[in-house]
């Protein structure tokens, strides 16, 4: 739900492969010629629906267990070979990483340049930091330029985190988030294809198409986002008659918004899931719909950013 002004180089390489921002505490992407010459094709075909490749056998770079706190999905990462440290994965955050202080005090970590970052209401500048590596599992990132803040100055000490991976940790793989094994995946010789079926294309991470009711939209998909939908007034009010009443303002990095609270009363349909009976903050301040982490919590999310492609699939217990 972010941009920013800066557009560093490829951070693999050195630094951020794409613009860093600030995150919001509330909230706390020939068509395979195409792919082949922009450098991508997976090393064997992806047969079959999309949500079969979440447990599919092969080469997995990372296949670990993590932490669900209030939706949302915390590990344990490497930074500068000098331990493992609590980060959560905010696919909502452009760039590689983000720096909370208590990570930069721990490890004296040196400062970069002022980067301009939006939180899609408002845009600022934001101190950055320089961070030798990250890890997690056999994937390594080095030179990494990460935005950084107090982003605990609000959070539950259960909700306290070091650091946040953002999407584009994982920008040359398919990601795999199964919100009910609690475990994530990623691995880079399997991948979604344009044709394959259950997939969802988008242009601008993560955008993708929704169906409210009988209403087509578009909403962000924001793993990071501690709510299960967010909905623009003018939206809500076309899709649905249920009441909105007053509550807490919804918490972005530059400021707060004034929203409401509503029960959902038609189904979204989105990808492969059918969700009933959602709790919706409604704002008129806010300019677009956002899928958050309390939504997904019965669910398993596919994103490949080489395709540029997701999929939302049910659990199979």
């Amino acid at each position: 739900m972010d941009s920013t002004a800066a557009t560093p180089p490829d951070h693999r390489t050195g630094n951020p492969a794409a613009p860093t921002r600030a995150r919001h505490h509330w909230l706390s992407a020939g068509a395979m010629g195409l792919l082949c010459l922009s450098g991508w094709a997976p090393a064997a075909p992806s047969p079959g629906p999309a949500c079969a490749l979440a447990t599919a056998p092969g080469e997995t770079l990372i296949d670990v267990p993590f932490e669900g706190v209030d939706g949302r999905i915390y590990l344990q990462v490497q930074v500068n070979d000098a331990g493992t440290f609590r980060f959560a994965v905010d696919t909502g955050a452009s760039g590689v990483a983000r720096a909370d202080a208590r990570l930069v005090r721990a490890l004296h970590l040196p400062s970069g340049d002022i980067a301009a970052h939006s939180d899609g209401m408002r845009t600022a500048d934001a101190a950055t930091v320089r961070v030798d590596s990250l890890a997690l599992g056999d994937v390594r990132r080095q030179r990494v330029v990460a935005i950084t803040r107090d982003y605990n100055a609000r959070q539950s000490a259960a909700a306290a985190f070091d650091g946040i991976l953002a999407r584009d940790f994982f920008d040359d793989g398919l990601l795999v988030l199964d919100f009910p094994r609690k475990r994530l995946r990623f691995r880079r010789d399997l991948g979604l294809l344009p044709e394959q079926p259950g997939t969802l294309a988008y242009t601008r991470a993560f955008r993708i198409p929704v169906q409210v009711g009988t209403v087509a939209a578009e909403a962000q998909l924001d793993t990071g986002a501690n709510v299960a939908l967010v909905l623009p007034t003018a939206l809500y009010t076309q899709v649905s008659s249920g009441a909105v009443t007053p509550d807490d303002p919804l918490t972005l990095t530059h400021g707060r918004i004034e929203s409401g609270r509503a029960r959902l009363d038609v189904p979204l349909r989105v990808g492969g899931l059918t969700l009933h009976g959602l709790d919706v903050r409604v704002s008129d301040r806010y300019p677009e719909a956002v899928i958050g982490a309390h939504a997904l919590r019965e669910s398993v999310v596919l994103i490949d950013a080489r395709s540029k492609r997701v999929a939302l699939c049910p659990a199979q217990r």
